[in-house]
Order: C-alpha cells, then structure tokens, then sequence
C-alpha cells in the first residue's frame, strides 16, 4: 500500500511541475553560486540598534531590509574568544568537539603554551617572517566549507581573508584553496603558507604591489560631525589607550606621522582603515578567482578584524568604535555593491555575524557606579601557589594557570601520592573564596554531569577533555583580567559578549526577523540545509528553518 501511495505522491508532483511549466531539474534550486561568510570582530548587537540612525540604506540596512535579522542570538560556550568564535560559526559546533578552547592555551601534552593555528611543518608564503607558519591543523572538526568542497569533489572554491591569520585560517577549513592574513610591520602584505599552494597567484602579487596598504597612511578623522555622534561617551576622556606618540586618544590621527611608534603598518590595524584594506582584498579575490562563475557554489570567508583592535584600544563607548562602525557600513555596501556585479544580485547568499561582543570598561562602569573590576592574574597565581605549597608541603604541582583554568602536574600529584580528585576539590574551595570569582568547576564535575544551561552548560560546551585543564573558574560579572585599565575586552559567558549579529541575506533566504533565541552554532546546518549537502562532522547546531525560502 505504501509503495503505490509513494508512486502516485511522486507522478502527482511531476504533473503538477509540468502543468505549472516549471519542470523542476534540481533538488535544490536555491542554491547560491557563492556563499560569503562575514565575521565582524568584538561586534555586540547593540551595534545595530545604536549607530542605526546613521547608517547608510546600502551596508546593514540593505541586510535588514531585504534579509532576515535574528536579533536574540548569543554563543553557548566560554570563552568568547577570537579563535573559538570564527571556528564555532564554521564548524556548528563548539570547543568541546572542534578544539579550539581559545586563541592560545596550554598543551600538557607538549608541556607548552601554544597558538591555535602555528604550524612549524609548513612554510610562510608572500614573506620570510613566522607570521606566515600557521595553518588549522589543530582544529578537530571540518567547516562548511569543507563540506562543500567534499560535496563538489573539491569543485567549488573556498577563500578564507582576514587582517588576523585565525580569522582567516580557521573559518575557511582544511581544505581551502586559500587563507591570506596581513602581515603589517614594514611590510605591509597580504601572506598565507604552503599548507595551501606552493606560490602566491599573480592577483596576489599584483595587489601586494600595488600601494593599497600603503594609501591608507593617511589622518583618520570622524567621517561625520563629531559633535553629532551622541551614541557614544565624550572624546576625551580617561578610559581610552590611545596611540603612542599621541598625548591624548581624541580626533584625528595622522597615521603617517604615528606609524614608526606602532607597529608600521600594524598601526593599520587599529583604525577603520585595516577593514577597508581587507574589503579591497576581498573584491580583489572575487574577480581574481572568479567566484561564483560556474554552477559549482564556492565560498567566501570574511572576517573584518579591526573593529576587535579598536575595541581594545579605545573601548566600547567610544567616539573611535561608533566611526569604525560608519565606516565599515560604507565598506560592507561596497562589498555587496561587487557581489551584485560580478555574481549578480540574487545568485550568491550572505551571512553576517561576530566571534563575540565586549563589555564596557570597568573603570567607566565603576565612575556610573555599576558593579565592576579588574582581576589581578599576578596576584591569584601567588596566592593559589602559596594555599598548595602550606596544605601540601610540595611545589609544582600545578603546571599551568591560564584562560582561567587550573592544569595539573599529574606525575607530581602522583609521586606525592596525592589523590586528584581530592586534589581539585581543595583547589576549587580556595578558587570559590577568592575575591570577584563568581563559580568554579571541576574536572570530575565537567566529565561526568550533562549542564544544558546557564553558565555551567558554557562552560561544559567549552570544555575539551584533552585540551582543557583540571579547574575552572568565572569572574563576576563586568570584571575582567586586563593589561591596562583603559580600553575594552571580552572572554566571558555574560549577554555583553555572548548577543551577536546574526543576518543572513541573498539567494535562498527569506525577508524578516526574529527575537526567538538562536545560536552561533545553528549558523552552519542553516548553510547546510541550503546548499543540500552534509553538515560539518561534529555539528551540534540546529538549522533555522524559518530563514530559508523552501
């Protein structure tokens, strides 16, 4: 009965297609011709809403308008670093299964502090500096991107471009034809390794050559009135780093005259320029590798790192972040504007989002008298040392503390014949005592309970039994561990660092919007479920449905 049932639902749906005169030749005929992924770095929502008066009708009003906005979506692990957030929104899944735990941690298997993309077995291309030995063998899981380019036996193309190398590297997957990264200093150009090719393409070279890094040495001034930039804190003020060479973090910067004193052409980085830099390479690389040309879908991965450095150095609230953000709006209208016209408005999909968002400075928290502060690391690391060494009697028990976890010297708990988890219970109790620690966990406690919620399910999503070390502990709310007081950071699993953009927009895609809670890892099942091929391996997210046109 069922057989005959299936036969007639089939021969129905083929009449219908034909009475309709649209024979229907694909399983899939939404799929994009390319598909760009676009990371904002330390993009908090708000963003949006904040700056949304003077916005252009181009850049993110253009995504809004004709795409579908999902305005309660937030990262479901800790930490909310750079690292782990481009490889969670590429692989749908968090640090407990694609191993990036952070930007750098400590390896106990190599008993040393490692960076999550350096790879000593490859080679820098486009420069003889290290900056070029990296690549993503350490990340566990495939990407989208992968998938697709297994889906289309390694067909359609995958470019992966940021200013930093993980913001490159990471989201586009180990199977990429391509990463490229700044390198900045007195060089001023766009790198990747042999993990990738053996020589750089000439579209490379051509732009490396071509002045464009070096023609953006010019004063940064508000791209509009200054005075009329009234979502954010006054210019000058105490809760800014600013540049060296320059008395004072207020407008303008004449970055000709700065350059010597930061870094080169680093000093790129830390201004709007660095995105618009990265915008030109990115179109660059569009028509350099004829993207979205043939009925292969390739993909695209943007990630516009300087929105995270201008965070850093001059905070949240800042006249600096609110032109950063003007500014990127014009460089995003400029991307869409090149998509439009050489894939053509309608063939290629768009998604836009952030690795986390940042929390404002404490010391501007404290002056409005809101809770907040600074964690001493220095300090915690003598006193925990000092409560082992009078309850022991024994050093170097502790290997490493670092992202605020606590790793173990398992041959040394061993020798002293020292129960772990007895172990990890004593240093838990002292962790939990200690001033502006907000909760503390433990190995055992990770390994063998199922958290879903709260901070707890973050912490379980961001811990990886191998990688990851024997305690864990979360600062209170808006208090973090800093270098300097001045300036803004990110890490925790509180809504200022967790409630990112999410827009998807283009081919395939609905036009709305939503407040009911996504995540950043549904972000990759979506892709999935519009291009029909297999989910990356390890993912964990669910698709959104509702943003998909069929």
């Amino acid at each position: 009965m069922k057989y005959y049932i299936t036969i007639l639902f089939i021969t129905t749906l083929s009449f219908t297609s034909l009475a309709q005169g649209k024979p229907d030749n694909s399983i899939n005929p939404d799929k994009p011709k390319l598909v760009v992924g676009v990371v904002v770095d330390q993009m908090r929502y708000d963003y949006l809403t904040r700056f949304w008066n003077k916005y252009e009708n181009d850049g993110f009003k253009r995504l809004i308008a004709e795409g579908f906005n999902f305005k309660n979506n937030h990262f479901n692990y800790i930490p909310t670093y750079t690292a782990p957030g481009h490889a969670s929104v590429f692989t749908g899944t968090t640090p407990q299964n694609h191993g990036i735990i952070s930007n750098s941690w400590y390896n106990k298997f190599e008993q040393q502090y490692i960076y999550c993309v350096t790879d000593v077995n490859v080679q820098p291309l486009g420069t003889l500096a290290s900056a070029g030995k990296m690549s993503p063998h350490r990340m566990l899981t495939t990407t989208i991107a992968d998938e697709n380019r297994l889906f289309t036996q390694m067909r359609g193309k995958t470019i992966g471009i940021a200013l930093k190398d993980r913001g490159a590297i990471l989201p586009a997957g180990h199977t990429a034809n391509a990463a490229y990264w700044f390198h900045g200093q007195e060089e001023g150009k766009w790198i990747s390794s042999t993990f990738y090719m053996e020589e750089m393409p000439k579209w490379v070279q051509d732009f490396n050559i071509s002045g464009a890094a070096l023609s953006y040495m010019k004063p940064w001034d508000a791209l509009k009135d200054l005075d009329s930039y009234l979502e954010s804190g006054i210019d000058e003020n105490l809760f800014e780093t600013g540049y060296s060479g320059k008395k004072t973090a207020t407008f303008p910067y004449d970055l000709e005259k700065l350059e010597k004193e930061n870094g080169n052409y680093d000093l790129l980085k830390v201004t709007p320029y660095g995105n618009s830099l990265t915008t030109d390479f990115a179109i660059a690389a569009i028509k350099g590798e004829a993207l979205g040309k043939d009925e292969f879908t390739d993909f695209l991965t943007v990630s516009f790192s300087s929105t995270d450095y201008i965070g850093h150095n001059f905070g949240v609230n800042s006249k600096e972040i609110e032109d950063a953000y003007l500014r990127l709006d014009l460089d995003i209208a400029r991307l869409l504007a090149n998509l439009d016209e050489e894939v053509g408005n309608g063939n290629y999909a768009f998604f836009l989002t952030a690795d986390h968002g940042g929390g404002d400075v404490p010391t501007y928290l404290t002056s409005v008298k809101i809770p907040s502060g600074y964690f001493d690391d220095v300090e915690f690391d003598t006193k925990l040392k000092e409560f082992i060494f009078q309850k022991y009697k024994k050093e170097n028990l502790i290997e490493s503390i670092s992202n605020y976890q606590v790793f173990f010297n398992y041959r040394n708990l061993a020798d002293a014949e020292i129960d772990r988890k007895s172990f990890e219970q004593n240093i838990a109790h002292f962790i939990l005592q200690y001033p502006k620690v907000s909760r503390v966990f433990t190995r055992n406690q990770l390994e063998s309970g199922n958290y879903t919620e709260g901070i707890s399910g973050l912490i379980q999503n961001g811990f990886n039994q191998k990688r990851s070390g024997d305690v864990v502990f979360v600062l209170d709310p808006a208090v973090i561990s800093y270098t300097t007081t001045t300036g803004s950071t990110h890490g925790s699993g509180f809504s200022y660092d967790t409630h990112a953009p999410l827009i998807f927009f283009g081919k395939g895609i609905k036009q709305g919007s939503t407040a009911i809670r996504s995540e950043i890892v549904d972000i990759a099942p979506t892709i999935s479920v519009l291009l029909g091929i297999a989910f990356p391996n390890a993912a964990t997210g669910t698709p959104l449905i509702q943003v998909l046109e069929k």
